[in-house]
């Protein structure tokens, strides 16, 4: 069996798989600390993924240190900087968290008053949106033109030079 070098783990890509979708099942929940943990692991499931994606592990990135292919600093730095967009994500849910715990004592995410009553007006005016055009009348489209009536058209009328209005001779 031939194995290569840039194929990556088995076991590390089922891993960012299972941190990914715990973490979107755990952001669909109501209650502010779920969705404080869902970020928490997809921020992780992020990082491995980019570790992942950089290749193999190899020698510091400083030029004449040893003669063995180096590793790949953009996915180092960009592992940094996702740690940091995370970790102020995590403070940022943390603080409305504890902000609705001091207020609510409870941490769940209610539903908006104006959603509710928005869903409740939507459903009493769904016979209005009923598509009349889908009912099939039995007709052709030309059958249905000569019986509607064109608003915009003009009548055909008879100009001084004797052609009719809109149009033209070749």
């Amino acid at each position: 069996m031939i194995v290569l070098d840039t194929v990556p783990s088995g076991a590390l890509l089922l891993t960012v798989g299972v941190l990914f979708a715990a973490g979107v099942y755990l952001l669909l929940e109501r209650s502010l600390t779920r969705v404080l943990l869902g970020f928490v692991l997809m921020g992780n499931g992020a990082n491995l993924a980019i570790l992942v994606a950089g290749g193999r592990a190899g020698a510091p990135p400083i030029t004449g240190a040893t003669s063995e292919p180096m590793s790949d600093p953009l996915a180092q730095a960009m592992v940094l900087t996702s740690i940091v967009i995370t970790l102020a994500l995590v403070a940022f849910v943390l603080a409305m968290a504890y902000r609705s715990w001091q207020l609510h004592g409870h941490d769940e995410v209610q539903d908006d008053l104006e959603d509710t009553r928005i869903a409740r007006l939507a459903d009493a005016d769904a016979p209005s949106y009923a598509d009349s055009d889908a009912e099939e009348s039995g007709s052709t489209l030309d059958e249905e033109a000569v019986a509607v009536r064109d608003e915009v058209a003009l009548p055909d009328r008879e100009t001084p030079s004797g052609n009719a209005r809109g149009r033209e001779d070749a």
